[in-house]
């Protein structure tokens, strides 16, 4: 397990990044014809999504 500490800035900043990337990777998910790469690009949106749900937990959901 790796851990890191970010104070509440930090983690806001890195939640709204994490949020953004997110919404361009699943645009680039639905464009994606080969099916190994959309599977690796699935596989990496799992994982950010965890890791935004881990920083939320932390700090709150962003205002809508």
């Amino acid at each position: 397990m790796v851990q890191i500490t970010l104070d509440e800035e930090e983690a806001k900043v890195l939640a709204a990044a994490l949020r953004s990337y997110l919404s361009d990777l699943r645009m680039e998910v639905a464009a994606t014809d080969s099916f190994e790469y959309r599977e690796a690009l699935k596989l990496q949106e799992a994982a950010l999504t965890r890791t935004l749900e881990q920083v939320e937990e932390k700090t709150g959901p962003a205002p809508v």
